[in-house]
């Protein structure tokens, strides 16, 4: 089978999960939630990971070690909402994430830079 039928595969799996969406949006959002809060549970440990592995050559390694911790808070949060408040928690988590992403490149960018003055 060539790539035009792994293609029509996908887009009838792809039209099968819009209509399922249709038929019962509740249990849709409910499963983005819960992917969702996998996420964030999966860049908790990343940054923890990263956070140790760095721990030799970056003074700021605890900064991100509690991103870590709290990504992982937020992930096991998100998964214990009930439905209604899932959608104004999911909001608010997602923008925490995204602050937390920003802060923690903007470390990094000056620790980059302190390290290119040092050389």
């Amino acid at each position: 089978m060539g790539s035009n039928g792994c293609f029509a595969i996908f887009g009838v799996l792809f039209i099968g999960a819009g209509v399922a969406t249709f038929v019962s949006p509740e249990n849709t959002f409910v499963a983005i939630a819960d992917m969702l809060g996998f996420l964030f549970l999966l860049v908790g440990i990343f940054w923890i990971l990263q956070a140790f592995a760095t721990r030799e050559v970056n003074e700021l390694w605890g900064f991100g070690l509690v991103a870590g911790i709290l990504m992982i808070v937020l992930a096991f949060w998100t998964g214990g909402q009930f439905f209604i408040e899932k959608q104004y928690v999911l909001l608010v988590f997602a923008g925490i994430w995204a602050l937390m992403q920003g802060v923690t490149d903007f470390i990094k960018a000056f620790q980059i830079r302190k390290l290119g003055q040092l050389v």
